[in-house]
This record gives C-alpha cells, sequence and structure tokens, in this order.
C-alpha cells in the first residue's frame, strides 16, 4: 500500500522509487487504517503479504497493526518515520496567489491558515469551514485556505458548494510541490482536520518550514504532535478557534513552538535517514 503520490502535503522519499521497483509493501496511513476497519476487503485485495520481500511502516504502532492481522509478516516488516525534505521556491509570487484566491493583500493583520489535502472524506476539510467562517465575520484578518487535489470529485463538488456560502473560507488550487512550501512558509498556520492519518507529510514539512500546526487531536496527529509544545491539538472546532486566538495573541508561545517542532523533525524525519533505510533493505535482497 504505497503512500499517495508526491504532491500536495508529501514528500518525495525513497519509498516511491522502490514502490516502482520492487514487490514491497508500504504502511502509511489511511490505507492500512481502511483495511484494518473493513477486514473483507483483504479477501481480494491483500497484496500476497506472505510473498511480499519486505514491508515498512511509519510506526511502532502501525507495524503492530498490521502484524496482527497478517502474523507470519512479522518478521518482514520494518520501522522507519517519513522523511521531510522541503524545497520552496524563490520565485513564487505571494501577492498573486492571494489575489487569486481573493484574499485582500492590502493588510499587513492577515492570517492565513492553510488546510492542505487530498479533497476525498477522510480528510475532512469541511470540519471547521463553518465555525472559521463565523470567526472571519468577527475578525476579517482570519482567512482558510483549503488547497489541494480533487480526488474524489463527487465530494469535491461538496466542498465548492459549501465553500461558496462561507465567507473567510477559500477552495485553492493545487500547486507543485516547491510553490506549495513557498506559500506554506508565507501563511500564519497550517491545519490538519483528517478523520484518520497515518503520518501526516504536510504537517512534518510546515514544522519543517518553521510554521506552526493546528491539528485534529486524533492518534496519527499526536503521534507527531506534542500538545503546546510543537504544535496545537484540538478535539473540536471551538477548541480550534481558541487556540487559533491563542497563537495569534503569543508571539512567544508561537516561537517556542516553532523551534521545538523544527527541532524534532530534524531528529526524527531525517529524508537522508529515510533514503538509507530503503537503501540497506535493498541491499539485503541482493
Amino acid at each position: 500500500m504505497p503512500r499517495e503520490a508526491p504532491g500536495n502535503g508529501s514528500s518525495a522519499g525513497g519509498s516511491q522509487i522502490i514502490t516502482q521497483h520492487l514487490h514491497h509493501a508500504h504502511y502509511s496511513g489511511s490505507p492500512l487504517h481502511t483495511y484494518l476497519r473493513h477486514p473483507s476487503l483483504l479477501l481480494t485485495d491483500n497484496f500476497d503479504c506472505l510473498e511480499t520481500r519486505f514491508a515498512v511502516a511509519f510506526t511502532v504502532k502501525l507495524k503492530e497493526l498490521a502484524a496482527a492481522e497478517w502474523p507470519d509478516a512479522r518478521k518482514k516488516i520494518y520501522v522507519q518515520s517519513q522523511g521531510i525534505k522541503t524545497a520552496p521556491s524563490e520565485t513564487f509570487d505571494w501577492y498573486r496567489f492571494l489575489q487569486n484566491a481573493a484574499i485582500p493583500v492590502n493588510t499587513d493583520r492577515l492570517h492565513l491558515f492553510l488546510l492542505i489535502c487530498g479533497l476525498r472524506r477522510v480528510k475532512d476539510p469541511l470540519y471547521l469551514v463553518e465555525v472559521f467562517s463565523d470567526w472571519h465575520r468577527k475578525d476579517p484578518s482570519v482567512h482558510l485556505g483549503i488547497i489541494g487535489p480533487a480526488v474524489d470529485p463527487v465530494f469535491t463538488s461538496e466542498v465548492k458548494e459549501k465553500v461558496k456560502r462561507a465567507p473567510g473560507v477559500h477552495l485553492l488550487p493545487e500547486l507543485p510541490q516547491e510553490e506549495l512550501h513557498a506559500a506554506v512558509r508565507r501563511c500564519f498556520a497550517v491545519v490538519n482536520s483528517s478523520i484518520s492519518e497515518g503520518m501526516s507529510a504536510a504537517i512534518l514539512e510546515a514544522m519543517d518550514l518553521e510554521i506552526p500546526v493546528l491539528a485534529r487531536n486524533i492518534p496519527g496527529n499526536a503521534a507527531i504532535i506534542k500538545h503546546k509544545e510543537t504544535g496545537l491539538l484540538f478535539s473540536n472546532p471551538q477548541e480550534f478557534v481558541v487556540l487559533s486566538k491563542s497563537l495569534m495573541n503569543d508571539p512567544i508561545m508561537e516561537k517556542e513552538i516553532i523551534t521545538r517542532a523544527k527541532d524534532y523533525v530534524k531528529k526524527h524525519h531525517s529524508w537522508e535517514g529515510e533514503r538509507k533505510t530503503y537503501q540497506n533493505l535493498v541491499l539485503r535482497l541482493q
């Protein structure tokens, strides 16, 4: 089960290359959770786990979930955190980006929150729309941009209709990864409102780019964010607004979170480390 293709919110790590050349499995987030919530799918799509040469899980917990489903494959499952590498475009036109999104550019008080995800139900991009729009009516400086590919066309239509009726919320077109990183670097915060995550590349990339993260308090997000240390975790839309306001009003807390998050990514999500792990796994096959 390979992770989503590189693009919005996904770093191009070594696993993408190996997926194309080797018979292996990559346990990321939503795909594995889907299989474990709906075991009947395994009857037709268990990717011949017993014949797989090796599998990689982002976390120990994901390894244990997979091993419980395929106990005979336990010794073939390795743990390697997702590696992150960001490369923001130096020619990205931030002001044109805002203009195209109909976001006011003639203000120093702009607080743009970016929710980066493929438009599908498990990412739940509509979770915060209503409360955010209410907040925008009271404070026009805050805007929410939802950005990512239209993975589910039917659901994307629902999102478009909802956003049309929500002042302060904008559905933005997908960007090349370098431009997306540049946009992240200029925004106020990155948001994750997913129902389920394995390990969000968008969160890790924001940390690497020294932008604070507000994420829904689900196991996958809580595994990489320590609340009020490396990011902020919210359990409902109202708490999201409270935490966002506290971040806006406390630059010292913002700086401390950014610093600790950057250190965390450097230590635990090195792109070079991920590449080395996959290189070693390939050597074992020879």
